[in-house]
């Protein structure tokens, strides 16, 4: 565990304290932040503070059902509103829609590619007739199966490398991976881009959310100036989006935004699991206005049938 912090204690006296998961590229995504951070900051000194958390020690389950998103989250929540790390890193599609009161969101970092890669097979396509497909995403699984019903779904779960291990094994014939994982591991050769337009990415994919204690001025002052404001007005669409969506770790949603001047325009599906019902709808909309989003998930709720809407509880209570 990391030394709690001296009472008197401040950014300018001590390292700052940079939670993340301990997995390589949570690792990765740290380092990316500190050095954001420095360049923003010379002098500024972090030390980087790795927890193995709960999503990393359970390997043989899909993630809604033991306990979804917060696994992912939680250690490094309770070791912020302790005091034990001043900021934590994490990758926005794993936070949940939610967050507690007392913590913020201080700064989203220049958002990567959105793509998934496909590894095994050029294209959805091009996968065998019968293809057994590794992926634990109920996005992933339910896209999949609209465009390919043939395909089998396996649930893969682990970190990028474990995957490809799994892959080389033959335990599958190919897996879906996110191509800004595999560009902040340096595996940039690896797998085949599906196009973000026929293949909506996950909400919040690509991007890197950095977050502190809300009632911290000090640290929240630090963060500022490492945050993309176009990165974060797309991605907060994508997470009112969810919110409005009432959606959970089994619901299946995809979401490309597109900037436009001082709009976005935000393009969603939601699909049944089994992925033989799909709604897609889309809206335009000014950049922070929360009310874009919202309207675009009352639509897809509204033309969706109960075989889709029953995964969907509607607008989200903070």
């Amino acid at each position: 565990m990391p030394v709690s912090p001296q009472p008197s204690a401040s950014p300018s006296v001590r390292p700052l304290r940079l939670g993340t998961r301990r997995s390589p590229l949570a690792m990765a995504q740290a380092e990316e932040t500190r050095e954001r951070l420095i360049a923003a900051h010379p002098g500024l000194t972090i030390e980087i503070v790795p927890v193995i958390a709960s999503g990393d020690k359970i390997q043989d389950r899909p993630l809604a059902e033991i306990g979804g998103k917060a696994l992912w989250t939680k250690e490094l929540d309770q070791w912020l509103l302790s005091g034990e790390i001043d900021f934590a890193v994490h990758s926005l599609k794993d936070v949940e829609t939610i967050r507690p009161a007392a913590i913020a969101i201080a700064a989203i970092l220049p958002r990567e590619d959105v793509r998934d890669c496909l590894i095994g097979a050029e294209s959805i396509r091009a996968l065998p007739q019968g293809a057994r497909v590794g992926t634990s995403a109920p996005r992933r699984a339910a896209q999949l199966l609209h465009a390919r019903p043939d395909c089998t779904v396996v649930m893969f779960r682990g970190n990028v490398a474990t995957r490809l291990a799994k892959l080389a094994a033959g335990e599958v014939d190919a897996t879906l991976l996110a191509r800004a994982g595999l560009n902040r591991l340096g595996e940039t050769g690896t797998g085949h881009p599906l196009c973000a337009d026929d293949w909506l990415p996950a909400p919040g994919q690509g991007a890197i959310a950095i977050e502190c204690r809300a009632a911290d001025a000090a640290t929240r002052a630090v963060l500022a100036a490492i945050d993309d404001a176009p990165s974060r007005h797309a991605v907060f669409a994508e997470r009112e989006l969810l919110a409005g969506l009432g959606g959970n770790c089994h619901s299946p949603i995809a979401v490309l935004t597109t900037a436009d001047g001082a709009d976005l325009i935000l393009r969603a599906a939601i699909y049944s699991p089994d992925g033989a019902e799909r709604i897609e709808a889309s809206q335009r909309f000014a950049a922070g206005d929360p009310a874009g989003p919202a309207r675009l998930a009352a639509e897809l709720l509204n033309r969706a049938p109960e075989a889709v809407r029953v995964h969907f509880s509607g607008p989200a209570q903070s």
